[in-house]
């Protein structure tokens, strides 16, 4: 059959997606559009296709199996629509997202722009999406945000007119999102590891976002950084009995938590990315109450204690060029336990001896996330959207 053909030529031609093809099994579905994803109870990825593609040229079934890997590469599994308005908008969001890395389906697609403008797509059995030439190498995320705004300003734009995804987007499951979220993040990261120097240039950043999203809240993040602490002050209370004494108050310590937030307010630091990080700081502080809030740009600017609500009246010292390290040594000497760094990355990556959660803004260093993984290990790293 075409499909088999080519799995099998994609399995030459590279490493990387080799290594993804190796345990996915194809299932006949003809309720499917043409291909789908489904993750079984075992574990296991289906790949269900309609068999009236192996009408199709060879190209185009390699290319929907990309499509597919690309799926599952950006984890657009996690992506849930309120309606199907929305769920219009997000389909052709990812497929833009995807398209734009396999050539012959990016030689052969619509920009979102003149299907916004225009209103529809073309009249061929099938429609490709491509990005903005604007706006390449962004996120389905990004696309679908850029695609809200511009519908906005239509007004009553119909949005059923568009045309509909190459692919079908239910993203089937037996398993929670946590247990998908994680077989697929270990083995894309795995390939990457092993193949990810011989993609391009663009798709190696891609899949390095997609491998740096966070599964976990804030709040799971800070108790992680806080399970160590050390013991404040002792205080008698009558709620903890006496284990001497049945008629007596007993002991109990008060639990100080030994977090550092560094912050880096140099000139690459632009006002939009200090509003970001000043934003998910109050976050933490809701969490933790007792933060040592360092500033730094080349050299530590301020250094203060931190608490939910100081925002208004926290001055924003630095602007010069950047180097983390002075903060964090400064961190390390008041004997933190975790330390949180808020940074754009354009940087070297500090040497840390402490736990250490590296939190990058939207126009973050790409390079920086590849030295801070290979250093401290692919859960260092957070980005912000």
């Amino acid at each position: 059959m075409v499909i088999e053909k080519a799995f099998q030529n994609l399995m030459k031609k590279s490493p990387f997606y080799a290594y993804l093809l190796l345990g996915v099994v194809l299932k006949e579905d003809n309720n499917v559009k043409t291909m789908s994803i489904k993750f079984t109870k075992n574990g296991e990825i289906l790949f269900l296709y309609n068999k009236k593609i192996n009408k199709k040229p060879i190209w185009f079934v390699e290319s929907l199996i990309l499509h597919e890997l690309m799926h599952i590469i950006n984890q657009h599994f996690r992506i849930k629509p309120k309606n199907n308005r929305e769920k219009k908008i997000w389909d052709l969001a990812m497929d833009a997202a995807i398209n734009q890395y396999i050539p012959e389906l990016d030689a052969r697609s619509v920009p979102l722009n003149v299907l916004i403008q225009e209103g529809h797509g073309v009249d061929n059995e099938y429609m490709f999406a491509a990005p903005p030439p604007f706006m390449i190498n962004k996120t389905a995320e990004e696309y679908f945000d850029w695609m809200m705004k511009e519908f906005e300003k239509k007004g009553d734009f119909d949005i059923e007119a568009l045309p509909d995804s190459l692919d079908d987007h239910n993203f089937e499951s037996d398993l929670p999102i946590e247990m998908i979220i994680e077989i697929t993040k270990d083995k894309v990261g795995k390939a990457f590891n092993m193949f990810g120097k011989e993609l391009e240039s663009g798709l190696k950043q891609n899949i390095n976002i997609s491998l740096q999203k966070s599964t976990l809240d804030w709040e799971t993040l800070i108790r992680r950084f806080s399970n160590a602490s050390i013991k404040g002050d002792k205080y008698r209370t009558p709620l903890r009995p006496n284990r001497r004494y049945d008629d007596q108050p007993g002991w109990k310590y008060e639990y100080n938590s030994k977090l550092a937030v560094i912050v880096d307010t140099s000139a690459s630091i632009i006002e939009e990315e200090l509003n970001q990080f000043l934003t998910e700081i109050e976050k933490i502080a809701k969490y933790d109450s007792k933060l040592l809030l360092i500033q730094v740009d080349q050299a530590v600017t301020m250094v203060t204690e931190y608490s939910s609500g100081k925002w208004k009246d926290l001055e924003i010292y630095g602007g010069g060029e950047t180097n983390l390290q002075p903060a964090v040594d400064l961190a390390q000497s008041h004997n933190v336990e975790g330390i949180i760094i808020f940074t754009d990355g354009h940087v070297d990556v500090p040497v840390v001896k402490r736990r250490v959660l590296f939190v990058l803004s939207s126009k973050h260093n790409p390079d920086f996330i590849e030295d801070a993984v290979r250093i401290y290990g692919r859960s260092s790293i957070v980005i912000l959207k």
